[in-house]
């Protein structure tokens, strides 16, 4: 009796595992991805590659804007979104992947937003068909600082709404619902809560909080799989040695348990500085979850570089494990799946 109750639980779990590789066959499959993109301020020109080749070569497409920032990218509309600060507008362009087949150079937009709404675009963050863009005060915009909110569709970008800051703009993360800024020239950043759902005006952080040892932050990215939040500190703007790197592990528990106007000490960072990491003035920064490799956009050194850095499990003054060159560059933008 107990070799055929045996038997027969063998034969339930032999069916069940048959059903559920059934099942997962009939489950529309996805195909992995892992691109990254660039933009620039001097070069007129977009970089795409695909991290998954063996080569992994960089590709360039000429855009409309010589001076682009803010890039994100759509796998599902095979898009990119560019802030334009030579048209002041929003632009997408389709059909990167057969361009990237038929190997054109150039790119024309599909749809664009209306110009003039902006001036100074410094970023922008994307959740689900919607786009914020953070504009930086300058002469033109009145000295303003302000994140416009458009929605995207077939046919343009609808600006839905608009909000006034009280603090300088440069790099912002959406977060599940929440809107996460960089405050410009200081070492603070703040968290907009439901900001989708905040009406026009003149806006005020849910929370602000200060993070010990960062001078000036520019570039944020979040990664939700591993809870990490990475900033850049380009510290001395005009100088080529003192930029770093801050990673905060297990990011919203250490938010959450830092009061308002309170810090982020260091123990509750990783901190890549020194003259080895090459790190100047790093404007932007992206994360890849899988291989757990850093992307940083350095503008500085070199006229412009991509740098590349093996996830740091304690703080110190690493190298980069490649340099790519890349004039002028502004943005990177790392898509996963």
């Amino acid at each position: 009796m107990k070799n055929l109750f045996i038997s027969a639980a063998l034969l339930i779990i032999t069916l069940t595992s048959c059903d559920s590789n059934d099942s997962d066959n009939d489950m529309p499959q996805t195909t992995p991805e892992a691109t990254l993109f660039t933009s620039s301020n001097t070069s007129g020109k977009i970089t795409y590659q695909n991290l998954l080749t063996p080569s992994a070569m960089v590709k360039s497409f000429t855009i409309a804007s010589l001076d682009a920032e803010g890039i994100s990218y759509n796998s599902t509309s095979d898009a990119v979104i560019v802030a334009s600060r030579t048209n002041n507008r929003l632009e997408k362009y389709a059909g990167i992947k057969n361009a990237v087949s038929a190997g054109t150079d150039m790119l024309t937009a599909t749809v664009n937003s209306v110009t003039g709404d902006f001036t100074n675009a410094r970023e922008t963050a994307i959740s689900g068909d919607f786009v914020i863009v953070a504009q930086d005060q300058l002469a033109s915009n009145g000295m303003v600082n302000k994140l416009f909110v458009y929605q995207s569709t077939a046919t343009g970008f609808t600006l839905t709404k608009t909000f006034t800051t009280d603090f300088k703009l440069w790099g912002i993360q959406m977060i599940g619902n929440d809107l996460y800024a960089v405050v410009d020239l200081v070492g603070d950043i703040v968290q907009f809560k439901d900001i989708l759902n905040t009406a026009s005006g003149n806006i005020t952080a849910t929370k602000r909080v200060t993070i010990m040892g960062l001078t000036r932050s520019h570039g944020i990215t979040y990664s939700p799989t591993d809870d990490v939040l990475i900033l850049t500190d380009v510290a001395n703007a005009t100088s080529g040695t003192d930029g770093g790197l801050i990673i905060i592990k297990n990011f919203s528990t250490v938010f959450a348990s830092t009061a308002a106007a309170g810090t982020i000490m260091m123990t509750n960072q990783i901190r890549v500085y020194g003259p080895n990491s090459l790190l100047g003035n790093p404007v932007d920064v992206a994360y890849d979850n899988v291989t757990r490799n850093i992307y940083v956009a350095e503008r500085l050194n070199a006229g412009g570089e991509v740098l590349t850095y093996s996830y740091p499990t304690s703080s110190g003054d690493y190298a980069p494990t490649n340099i790519r060159i890349e004039a002028g560059v502004t943005s990177v933008f790392l898509l996963r799946k």
